[in-house]
């Protein structure tokens, strides 16, 4: 079993008028196999959250650690925590014109297993793979995210999902966008992909319509740059009749912060 600890976590941005801080002290940790939701309002901190332990450049942590089985993420480059085991499924992946589908990932692959898939399997496991997220198989030949619709892309980011088997997945608001009919086949990604790989997720979402087909073993509300009240999948359904103002800090409502 491989463990995700994240413990009293800053960080935040540089800014024109000074250095602003967005997490306040996170603490989470993830086991193999278990589904965790992160649900706040616009403006909290979640894809702060996403992005930090991803390992982008905009985001400074100033105090705090987190580790996958021990080991230092925060110290690793973007593509080290990949190794780590760790994969972020953006909320607005980035087009790659040049860079096919197929070529992308089987580099990816290659980097991950540390020798190349052969080329007869690859193609084979790859086009059964774009079967199941119902993605027209010329996808494979296509320049990354390049003119894909927003659905596509985010079938695209699940193909990767499925072909990498990463310990820890980190769904960005994955559900942004979506139609009904791409939910559910996206979602149906992200289910074969726990079930097949036991893998631990982190699942950020403003909205409880996803957690319809994903269901999480745990419900964390995040307001104000942490964690502030955990439970179980029943605490979605409280937040969809209540909403989050109960959360927020004295003097604003989520409808300022979006």
């Amino acid at each position: 079993m491989s463990v995700l600890t994240i413990r009293d976590l800053q960080a935040g941005v540089k800014t024109d008028t000074g250095y602003k801080e967005i997490l306040k002290q996170v603490n989470l940790t993830i086991k193999s196999g278990e589904i965790h939701a992160i649900m706040g309002p616009n403006g909290s901190g979640k894809s702060t959250l996403a992005y930090t332990l991803a390992g982008h450049p905009k985001y400074e942590v100033q105090a705090g650690t987190a580790t996958i089985d021990d080991q230092d993420i925060l110290s690793m480059t973007p593509d080290e925590r990949s190794l780590a085991g760790l994969f972020l499924a953006m909320q607005y992946p980035v087009e790659i014109p040049g860079v096919s589908v197929s070529n992308f990932l089987r580099t990816a692959v290659t980097q991950h297993q540390g020798e190349a898939p052969k080329l007869r399997e690859w193609v084979g496991t790859l086009n059964a793979s774009m079967k199941r997220l119902k993605m027209d198989p010329k996808f494979a030949q296509r320049s990354l995210n390049d003119g894909f619709s927003g659905g596509e892309k985010k079938r695209a980011e699940i193909l990767q999902l499925e072909m990498l088997k990463p310990k820890f997945v980190i769904l960005d608001e994955t559900d942004s966008g979506l139609d009904v009919d791409a939910l559910r086949i996206v979602s149906e990604g992200v289910n074969r992909a726990h079930e097949e790989n036991n893998c631990g997720i982190l699942l950020i979402t403003h909205y409880t319509r996803i957690l319809k087909y994903i269901k999480p073993d745990f419900v964390h509300v995040f307001a104000d740059g942490h964690i502030i009240k955990t439970g179980g999948p029943e605490l979605a359904d409280q937040l969809e009749d209540t909403g989050y103002d109960q959360y927020l800090p004295e003097g604003e409502s989520e409808s300022a912060l979006a």
